[in-house]
């Protein structure tokens, strides 16, 4: 309740002061990077540093290239051949805003070998719900194929990963994850869909905590006042709102080589037009797929900076990248095919909003292949760059595509053709239910400053959620 306090404080204090609200529209969230840009920047000389590799290997006779892609998060880990056993060195392969997401990384990790959710408020050890609402980091593991049906929203606490590589680990049901007032959660290699509504029930938050949550949207994932979050190679589907809603607040968010099909509003960016806190809202969408069967938000933005990388967008009915509330849409290296239908090869959308208003709006297309007739409404004079452009920091071709995004969506068993086999137990598995062996350390949390608003936002993301 105190959150939601702090937020409605802030927002009247804004509305009532014009001074108030033009800091608002350049205030930086605590987790938000003060320089965009920069991180846009980051991002593609990561790709075009893989690439080069690539080639460099492929030119050369010495060197096996089949594990290098091009793709810097799967060259990260990937080519590994131990990477079994060095799981959590995917924590440091992250790009983008959410590269700074730790997930369960230092914990301990946390075999689930109970796939039922019959009970929300007292889950059993050895289930996912158990893991995820513990106070500590985990590292969360499968070691077998599983199909977990949630009766609930599954609620985490901060410093998480799931990671369902080499695994055939599907999530469906009520919920289906929620991600509230939290931080530094991982979610890899994890089938999400058919997930449903939800609530009017009693649902546990931490060991110490359980609450009424009233009815939910049914969104596959759902990020509310969250920050430092990264969701990799997942395939998310069929789900009754969102794929991922983020709103609230919620910033630091990367979502990378998932595979997303079989939908009508994929992905929602942002609360409200005049819910200013969201203009520090700063999400990367990198290397995805937008596959079959899908119909707009690819996603839907308001207020805030998004940056569009890489993906491939290969099915929409009505749009594929729409907004209001003068979001930054920062779209570099895509490749968009439009559908047949004449009346929809727009990319873009600004929804309810007259060209009078959105004519300034900054959205911006750089290096993107347009297929089949496809064209992108490009808005504003863009941000002014102060130095010479570099090879290094320039969108690399949505020529290379294809080999970007070849693995998007989840690997291995029950993946994409990746084939990277069961996982091996490494040597921290003491072979039973729930925790193993490892280090557990926790990470301080950033200091802020002191006046009020700041210490809102601060005490929004530090403390446990509150239901």
């Amino acid at each position: 309740m105190l959150q939601r306090t702090c937020i409605v404080l802030i927002s009247l204090l804004i509305s009532c002061f014009p001074l108030g609200r033009a800091v608002m529209l350049n205030f930086t969230l605590p987790g938000s990077h003060p320089s965009p840009e920069l991180v846009a920047q980051d991002v593609h000389r990561r790709v075009n540093a893989s690439v080069t590799r690539r080639h460099m290997l492929q030119i050369s006779e010495k060197y096996d290239t089949t594990c290098f892609t091009g793709n810097p998060i799967d060259d990260c880990w990937k080519c590994d051949p131990d990477w079994a056993n060095n799981r959590q060195r995917l924590a440091d392969c992250a790009i983008g805003f959410g590269q700074y997401a730790m997930g369960g990384k230092g914990g301990e990790y946390y075999i689930v070998t109970d796939s039922s959710d019959d009970d929300a408020v007292n889950p059993r050890p050895g289930t996912l719900r158990y893991a995820v609402i513990q106070p500590e980091p985990l590292w969360i593991v499968f070691p077998s194929n599983m199909l977990i049906k949630l009766s609930q929203e599954l609620i985490f606490n901060s410093y998480k990963t799931l990671d369902g590589r080499g695994a055939n680990v599907h999530i469906t049901g009520g919920g289906c994850i929620t991600l509230q007032y939290i931080s530094n959660v991982i979610i890899h290699n994890i089938h999400i869909h058919h997930c449903v509504e939800s609530g009017n029930a009693n649902v546990r938050s931490s060991p110490t905590h359980y609450g009424f949550r009233t009815k939910s949207d049914g969104d596959g994932i759902s990020i509310f006042g969250s920050k430092d979050l990264w969701i990799d190679h997942c395939s998310l589907s069929h789900c009754k709102d969102g794929l991922i809603d983020a709103v609230m607040g919620s910033t630091g968010i990367t979502i990378s080589n998932n595979f997303f099909s079989h939908h009508n509003e994929v992905m929602l960016l942002g609360h409200s037009d005049d819910y200013l806190p969201d203009s520090g809202m700063q999400v990367t969408i990198a290397f995805n797929h937008f596959g079959e069967k899908l119909v707009q938000r690819m996603p839907r933005c308001r207020r805030g900076y998004i940056h569009v990388v890489n993906n491939d967008f290969t099915e929409w009915e009505m749009y594929a990248i729409g907004g209001s509330g003068n979001p930054t849409i920062n779209s570099q290296g895509n490749r968009y095919t439009a559908p047949t239908n004449p009346n929809a090869k727009e990319v873009t959308k600004r929804v309810d909003t007259a060209e009078g208003q959105w004519r300034d709006w900054n959205w911006r297309s750089d290096g993107d292949v347009l297929v089949n007739g496809a064209f992108f409404v490009a808005s504003g004079e863009g941000v002014e760059v102060k130095y010479e452009k570099a090879y290094s920091v320039e969108p690399k071709s949505a020529e290379l595509i294809e080999q970007l995004i070849w693995h998007a969506g989840v690997l291995g068993v029950g993946g994409r053709d990746n084939n990277l086999g069961m996982w091996s137990r490494g040597p921290n598995d003491d072979g039973e239910g729930g925790f193993g062996s490892g280090s557990n350390k926790s990470l301080a949390p950033s200091v802020f400053s002191l006046f009020i608003a700041l210490s809102c936002f601060l005490f929004l993301y530090t403390t446990p959620p509150m239901l």
